[in-house]
């Protein structure tokens, strides 16, 4: 409690002695302050500190004409008073003038000496009026309670004379004048009798019950205990020195509070912020709230159609929502201006926390939000030639790789092992047959020494081989058409084989599902990524800046949270150089625009929602909100208007007209499309980048077939004109050995003149048959009759 003396006199200090006295007793915390010697700058200081250390409860006591002045000051600075008490220790209440702190909302409580409803004193109080005074040249004012007390004083002089007349009691006769600076002091005789006769006095005045105790004070009156209400001062009760205080107020139901709503003009502060609050575009044509256009602008107008009040639109001064200045201790924004009283109501995306809860009153939330990061849209990652490979990780692609070559190698071994996968080869390809043949048919019939040789040869021939189809190559192949879901011309036949390609195959049918199941996705979604994903990510690192509006909730939140990451996020921050801290959002997006990506905006998510729905649409949010919180309209403490507005706000919200204001200047009216309209556009088609890899494969695969051919050829190319050297070379040696036999035959008888080519004589009488190669068989099938034909005539 603050107890402001203006009396400097003996009566002053006697009060506050008494209240010091009392406040010892209940352990009341009291100080005391001197008015008389501050000036206007020095009493403004005081009520600053007042607020500042939350002294809300404060008496004053001062004369008629002082506390009017002093009123007058404290309405003057328009702050918000609802917190306040002010007593004033003073009997007139009514004579006091706060018609302008009326307005300012406080809890006024005095007392009231005059009782103005007393036929007796309103009479008094006319003839008071209409006294004529020839010497007094200016207009009289109304009877004050120390005009009426003065009045009382004579009345009560003037009995107590009478009174002593009666009692025929002369004290005009001298006698002893007394001797006050005796010792003892000696009294004036006439004193003593006129003393009693002023204690004898008992009548109605215009200040109530007029009696006097043994000592000489007034005793036995009443004093009415007045507030200050809406509508003016009203007794609430009385105050006796029998009863104490009796409380008589009889307070009428709630609607008495909106009283007047509809009687004047109230003041609603706002701030420029798209989409809440902006100018139009040719605003200079309008007047009054008709410049104004946004999400809090219709919903001024909505909360004061629901409550029924005349409103004005005015910008805050200082282009702030408010916080409290460290050094001043002052209000600044749309808060100060509820505090001050230079506003009645704040229409504006202004977060409810705890510290402006304290101090202004705030409805239920019209829109729920939470602090969200803003970065620059990364550029969107164009899909790679081999793009279609994204579908599985790069691990899963080496496994296989991996799995194919292993399935494959088994597959090669148990078919070597099982003996169910050999089969007899019984016949030979139809070319080796008919060499075979034609060299049989060229032997002669008959028996002789040199054939038994050739025999065994032909044996060894009719003998059946065993193959094997599962060689290396084959094994690769049947593991490459079964993962490619076309097959193979050659399956196991053995149980061993046909368990490794069982396995293999399940293994390709869940493998090839589920690449199909993300390939479209893959394929058709442009993903961007994004260099981070959260706080926590930009906690992590410093080559990103971020920071939050200067002098904001945001800031407020990261300043006291006691999270870790938040911690480590404010520390960063605070100390950054240059700056991170941005003077508006306006200021925050466009650092966000130009920084190319090394700075992040903390701001609410609804705004961060709203600038990505803007022109040039590069920015986006990235993870989640940071905390939960809200947006309300807020009145001073104690306003008329918080009650009704509460309720207009849960109505609109009822009807969903919040969401529809929303939908409206969020997204309807944005300049990047629906938030889930890009996304549907860009899973319609694919492009050729999509499935360039898958081109560039096939002609690289075609191109890879060519070569391969080409150099077959040329190895065949190669071995076939080796073989044929060979064959030619053993074609000419033997027409020698022929014309060299030919000779020897006739001589011993003739035998092998008559000779083909492929049947020579030899030494020793033996035939010599050439056995050719398979392949030159095939490749030179004249080749034989030829030969024949010139081993022949030579043997001629």
């Amino acid at each position: 409690m603050v107890y402001r003396g203006c009396r400097g006199d003996a009566t002053g200090l006697s009060v506050l002695q008494r209240i010091l006295d009392t406040a010892a007793e209940r352990s009341w915390q009291v100080t005391s302050v001197n008015l008389d010697v501050l000036t206007e700058a020095a009493f403004v200081k005081l009520l600053i500190d007042l607020d500042f250390k939350k002294d809300f409860q404060i008496v004053v006591d001062c004369e008629l004409e002082r506390l009017n002045s002093i009123l007058h000051v404290i309405a003057a600075q328009k702050r918000n008073l609802k917190n306040y008490h002010f007593i004033l220790a003073n009997l007139g209440f009514m004579d006091l003038n706060m018609t302008d702190l009326e307005k300012l909302g406080p809890n006024v409580t005095g007392f009231q000496l005059v009782n103005w409803s007393d036929p007796a004193v309103q009479k008094m109080d006319r003839d008071w009026l209409d006294f004529d005074n020839k010497d007094l040249k200016l207009a009289r004012r109304k009877l004050r309670y120390t005009g009426a007390l003065t009045y009382d004083g004579v009345v009560v002089m003037a009995t107590a004379f009478q009174n002593l007349r009666r009692q025929r009691i002369d004290i005009s006769r001298r006698g002893n004048a007394g001797e006050c600076l005796a010792n003892p002091p000696a009294p004036w005789g006439q004193g003593i009798d006129i003393q009693r006769a002023l204690q004898q006095v008992r009548l109605e005045g215009l200040t109530g019950r007029v009696q006097f105790d043994e000592r000489g004070h007034r005793t036995n009156y009443t004093l009415s205990v007045m507030e200050l209400s809406h509508t003016g001062p009203r007794k609430i009760g009385y105050w006796s020195e029998r009863r104490g205080y009796v409380n008589t107020a009889v307070y009428k139901p709630v609607q008495e509070e909106f009283y007047g709503l509809q009687n004047r003009t109230y003041v609603v502060t706002t701030i420029l912020e798209a989409p809440y609050m902006m100018l139009k575009k040719n605003h200079e044509q309008y007047e009054g709230n008709d410049r104004y256009e946004g999400y809090c602008a219709e919903l001024a107008a909505e909360i004061a159609k629901h409550v029924g009040f005349v409103y004005r639109l005015e910008l805050v001064g200082d282009g702030k929502y408010g916080a409290r200045d460290a050094d001043t201790k002052l209000w600044n924004g749309m808060v100060g201006e509820l505090v001050y009283g230079k506003a009645d109501v704040a229409v504006a995306p202004l977060t409810i926390t705890l510290v402006r809860e304290q101090v202004i009153d705030f409805t239920k939330p019209f829109m729920s939000l939470g602090i969200s990061i803003m970065i620059k849209k990364p550029t969107k990652s164009k899909p790679g030639v081999f793009s279609f490979l994204d579908p599985l990780a790069y691990e899963i692609w080496m496994c296989i790789v991996f799995a194919y070559i292993g399935v494959s190698v088994v597959l090669f071994l148990v078919s070597r092992f099982s003996p169910y996968e050999w089969k007899a080869d019984d016949s030979d390809d139809e070319d080796e047959t008919l060499a075979s043949s034609s060299s049989r048919r060229a032997l002669p019939t008959s028996s002789s020494p040199g054939f038994p040789q050739n025999q065994n040869q032909q044996k060894e021939k009719e003998a059946p081989e065993h193959t094997n189809d599962f060689g290396i190559f084959n094994s690769l192949w049947f593991s490459l058409g079964a993962f490619m879901q076309q097959g193979c011309d050659i399956s196991p036949r053995s149980l061993s084989g046909r368990i490794v390609g069982g396995v293999w195959w399940f293994f390709t049918l869940i493998i090839i599902s589920s690449y199909t199941a993300n390939l479209a996705a893959f394929l058709t979604v442009e993903r961007m990524v994004s260099p981070i994903e959260g706080a926590e990510d930009l906690a992590k690192q410093t080559e990103i800046a971020y920071g939050t509006l200067d002098g904001g909730s945001t800031k407020e939140f990261f300043k006291r949270s006691k999270i870790a990451v938040f911690e480590k996020m404010w520390s960063y921050m605070r100390s950054a150089d240059p700056s991170v801290f941005v003077k508006s959002t306006t200021e925050g997006v466009i650092r966000v625009r130009k920084s190319k990506g090394k700075y992040a905006y903390l701001l609410e998510s609804s705004m961060n929602e709203y600038i990505e729905q803007r022109k040039p649409c590069d920015t986006m949010k990235v993870g989640g909100n940071l905390d939960s919180k809200g947006y309300g309209v807020a009145t001073p403490k104690g306003s008329a208007l918080r009650i009704p507005v509460n309720l207009a706000v849960l109505k609109l919200n009822e009807q969903a007209i919040l969401d529809k204001l929303k939908n409206k200047w969020w997204y309807d009216k944005g300049e990047c499309g629906h938030k889930d309209s890009g996304r549907k556009d860009k899973t319609s088609a694919l492009s050729l980048s999509n499935v360039a890899g898958v081109f560039y494969i096939l002609i690289g695969g075609l191109g890879l077939a060519m070569l391969v051919a080409l150099v077959e050829f040329c190895y065949k190319s190669r071995i076939e004109s080796r073989r044929m050297k060979e064959l030619i070379d053993a074609a000419i040696s033997s027409g020698h050995g022929g014309m060299a036999g030919g000779g020897g035959g006739a001589a011993g008888g003739g035998h092998g003149g008559g000779g083909s080519g492929a049947a020579l004589g030899g030494e020793n009488g033996r035939v010599v048959t050439h056995d050719f190669p398979k392949a030159g068989a095939q490749g030179l099938p004249c080749m034989n009759k030829a030969g024949g034909m010139g081993l022949s005539s030579s043997g001629m």
